[in-house]
């Protein structure tokens, strides 16, 4: 009995074929990695002037190799009661919101001023950062993962 002829089956993909991977909620949460520039004490004289002025910078680096669609937001107040008593209240003068795309691997800084109207330990670290793809069509940006707390002495002199 004969063998019938065995032919080579050959698979093949097109070369440039993208496949469409959906980034984890994980990987979106890490698109931009913020740090907090700022004087680790600051001395200021509340009885010449009653609002004391510390300049910030808010370092926002998009650690992806997409265009990332970014939005800040500094009204988020800390509201619990332990926080308060560590971290008195301050607040962020200007612009309380700031939306901007960051190439990939691009480096942002963005100059905040923060106001205090009494002395102590505060938290800057209260920016909240939101980031998407900019060509994913989604109706809300990913949190951003925060650091850890960015405390500041505030002295009289």
């Amino acid at each position: 009995q004969e063998l019938p002829e065995m032919a080579l089956l050959k698979f093949f993909r097109p070369e440039n074929t993208p496949v469409p991977a959906r980034p984890t909620p994980e990987q979106l949460s890490n698109l931009i990695k913020t740090s907090l520039h700022y004087p680790e004490s600051f001395n200021h004289s509340f009885h010449q002037k009653s609002l004391c002025l510390v300049p910030v910078t808010l370092l926002l680096s998009n650690c992806s190799q997409a265009v990332v669609d970014v939005m800040i937001d500094l009204r988020h107040k800390t509201t619990s009661p332990e926080a308060l008593e560590i971290h008195g209240s301050f607040t962020w003068l200007g612009q309380t919101q700031y939306k901007l795309q960051l190439k990939s691997q691009e480096v942002y800084s963005l100059q905040l001023k923060a106001c205090f109207v009494h002395t102590g330990v505060y938290n800057l670290g209260t920016p909240r950062v939101f980031a998407k793809l900019a060509d994913q069509v989604t109706l809300f940006e990913t949190s951003q993962q925060n650091s850890m707390p960015a405390l500041i002495i505030i002295n009289n002199i």
